[in-house]
């Protein structure tokens, strides 16, 4: 009898992050955490008197490579509430062979919240990624999600050209699919303008929030649109309201800095509206 050949072995990810966030006390807390390989969170912070608590998510490594995994796991315990923000902008550098994959699951339970808001995605010359989140809702759960997508510059001052970047959103509500978000950007070859699935025209930086909440309705996405347009007169902004209770946002512009100023005063505005917190302040060096 011929022995069976031993089981290949499973690949860990590059780096892996598990938190679970409940109410304990009057304010949100890690109740679970787990991480390994090239992600941690360092301690949380209190941004204000709320009982929301804020992480932040680190990658020590400084950047993401071909062939690179990540996984992410987090959880929103029943009327919890979680900022979850990056220590810095994720840099994706040349990817020859494989794209680098970011796989990213939230769950919230009931009367949950969580505002994701990271720093900027960068992609540099020869760049493939590929970014996968699955977001489970309960039917009165906030979620608030935001992406912005920015070439890197060259030592000449140039936009460097990445080859890909991959964007899928899925997102259940009570168990049914209420929203599927695909983003597909090629730049092309240098001298061709940024073009893809989604149509960049002659702007190079996309900002993106999805949305899902009870509260929103038509009357909020129009006050969103009257705040946001006049922050970037040169660029262009769609906000449409979903088939439910959230909206989806696109931003194109010349500019990190005034995408992020966008999606921080729409967060902001929510984060009054809703919950009575005062704006958004980060606090990094």
């Amino acid at each position: 009898m011929t022995a069976a050949a031993p089981a290949a072995q499973t690949q860990l990810p590059t780096g892996e992050l598990r938190l679970t966030i409940g109410e304990r006390g009057g304010r949100g807390v890690a109740t679970s955490q787990y991480h390994q390989g090239a992600l941690r969170v360092i301690r949380p912070h209190y941004l204000d008197a709320s009982s929301q608590v804020a992480y932040t998510v680190v990658n020590p490594g400084g950047g993401y490579l071909g062939g690179d995994v990540y996984d992410v796991e987090v959880e929103v315990q029943d009327r919890a509430r979680l900022l979850l923000t990056t220590q810095s902008a994720t840099k994706i550098y040349r990817t020859p062979g494989e794209p680098a994959v970011q796989r990213t699951r939230f769950t919230l339970g009931p009367g949950a919240s969580l505002e994701y808001v990271p720093d900027q995605l960068i992609a540099y010359r020869g760049a493939s990624y590929r970014q996968e989140t699955i977001v489970e809702l309960a039917a009165d759960s906030s979620l608030v999600m935001c992406d912005v997508i920015t070439p890197g510059w060259s030592p000449e001052g140039e936009l460097f050209r990445y080859d890909e970047v991959r964007i899928r959103n899925e997102i259940r509500r009570d168990g049914r699919l209420f929203a599927l978000d695909n983003l597909l950007i090629r730049p092309g070859e240098p001298g061709a303008p940024l073009s893809g699935m989604l149509l960049l025209e002659d702007y190079s930086h996309l900002g993106a929030m999805l949305v899902v909440d009870p509260r929103v309705d038509a009357d909020l996405v129009r006050e969103l649109e009257d705040l946001l347009v006049p922050l970037d007169p040169d660029g262009q902004l769609g906000v449409s309201l979903l088939n439910g209770p959230g909206f989806a946002l696109r931003a194109l512009s010349r500019s990190t800095d005034t995408l992020n100023t966008m999606l921080h005063a729409a967060v902001d505005l929510l984060r009054d509206r809703w919950f009575g917190q005062p704006a958004l302040n980060l606090r990094k060096g």
